[in-house]
């Protein structure tokens, strides 16, 4: 009997034109090598990335993550509902502030904080 081969990592193909963010703005793109799921949620990786840097555009947020900046614009305004952010006008800008001490939702990492998820990624 021949060996078994593993099956290939599954890929997302990249977005096409018609996946253009709903302002109008250029299409989100995902890279070819990005894989077809994660272990954080868009979520995560939003308060991540407000969490290095609170004067970032959500624009910015979008592409880092792979996503519209309108989905971003969801995701935050969860996260200010939440209290898990606060958003501070500075101008025609904004900043974040993010309250660590909050715990992570799911009952099965409520007993961590949201602290201990951001010591965890952006200290190593």
């Amino acid at each position: 009997m021949p060996p078994r081969r593993k099956p290939p990592v599954e890929k997302r193909a990249p977005l096409t034109e018609a996946a253009t963010a709903p302002t109008g703005g250029p299409p989100a793109t995902v890279a070819p090598d990005t894989p077809a799921w994660t272990f954080l949620s868009n979520h995560a990786h939003v308060l991540l990335l407000l969490a290095r840097d609170p004067e970032i555009r959500l624009r910015d947020v979008a592409g880092r993550v792979g996503i519209t900046e309108r989905a971003v614009q969801r995701i935050v305004a969860d996260l200010e509902e939440g209290r898990y952010i606060e958003r501070e006008r500075n101008g025609r800008r904004n900043r974040y502030r993010v309250h660590p001490e909050l715990p992570l939702r799911h009952p099965v990492e409520a007993h961590c904080d949201v602290g201990a998820l951001l010591k965890l990624i952006l200290d190593s």
